[in-house]
């Protein structure tokens, strides 16, 4: 079953409501959230080579994700930001800061391009 956006947020900010938990979540406590599951998800990577690296546990890396994209989506929702939106937005500016001709297959921040 394929959930949208609206769908997703409305179950996540279910099951925080059901909790009692939005008192905890503003902005400055959602962001260092963020930054504490991206850390465990790079906590999956650390020391390891690009052979181990292929080897860590999906499973891991899918409980990690999927907690930086609630923290994502519960930060978007506190601030009355559409996920949707601000994804497309983004992806715009970026299409501008890094067009094909100039970066094709390049690993180039745009300032270097």
């Amino acid at each position: 079953m394929k959930l949208s956006w609206e769908d997703i947020t409305r179950k996540i900010i279910n099951f925080r409501d059901e909790r009692d938990w939005e008192q905890f979540h503003n902005s400055k406590d959602l962001a260092l959230a963020l930054l504490i599951e991206a850390s465990e998800l790079n906590e999956l990577f650390l020391w390891k080579d690009q052979k181990e690296s292929d080897e860590v546990s999906l499973n891991r890396v899918e409980e990690e994700l999927a907690d930086i994209l609630i923290y994502a989506v519960l930060m978007a929702e506190k601030n009355n930001l559409k996920i949707d939106e601000i994804i497309l937005k983004k992806l715009e500016q970026n299409r501008l800061k890094y067009p094909i001709e100039k970066a094709k297959g390049k690993n180039l921040k745009y300032t270097e391009l």
